[in-house]
């Protein structure tokens, strides 16, 4: 049994819990909203005295791995129906800026074109001074893979710093072809 999964969680207050085992979900209903998690045929869950135990079916190495993954999964789903999950993306460069137009965020960040990135459901995104970019939601998994896609799409760069970067993000900077020449004295540089 994997140690983490043994531990049971805690129901929070205003959070109602419902399990179907004939299709292994998991129902999450809380303040901000309703999430249904399918879980892994190879565990169950009980549910008592406002606590919530996974369990698993089997014995082997497997059955142990997926126990504590599902663990973690439903942990971060009763703490995103309570309190949400939130990622700050921030924008460098020249003339590059973010807006958002009905369910689709529009994005100039150097090409020739604005790049047109659809909101998924169940995340909302805002915009503060065209280069704050906060993604919210209750699906910790979903609000971290929508960032990390639109951070994909320019990624910062070494040399300039320039593209999509989480906020407080440190970036490891590169030296140009200048500072490289003048240090080590260019390869047409007077003897």
């Amino acid at each position: 049994m994997s140690r983490l999964g043994k531990k049971p969680l805690p129901i929070p207050d205003k959070v109602k819990v419902e399990f179907n085992s004939n299709d292994h979900a998991l129902k999450i209903t809380g303040p901000m909203g309703t999430m249904v998690q399918k879980l892994n045929p190879r565990v169950t869950v009980k549910i008592e005295k406002n606590q919530l135990t996974i369990e698993p079916l089997g014995n082997s190495k497997e059955d142990n791995m997926i126990h504590g993954l599902m663990r973690g999964i439903v942990k971060n789903d009763l703490e995103g129906v309570v309190h949400g999950y939130k990622k700050d993306l921030e924008i460098q460069g020249l003339g590059y800026k973010a807006a958002l137009e009905g369910k689709n965020l529009n994005l100039n960040i150097g090409f020739s074109h604005p790049i047109v990135f659809p909101i998924p459901e169940g995340i909302k995104i805002t915009v503060d001074k065209q280069t704050l970019l906060s993604i919210t939601g209750i699906d910790k998994t979903l609000v971290g893979e929508t960032a990390a896609r639109i951070r994909l799409m320019k990624p910062p760069e070494p040399y300039g710093g320039t593209g999509v970067r989480y906020v407080g993000e440190h970036i490891i900077r590169k030296a140009g072809k200048a500072a490289a020449g003048a240090a080590g004295g260019g390869a047409g540089g007077k003897k």
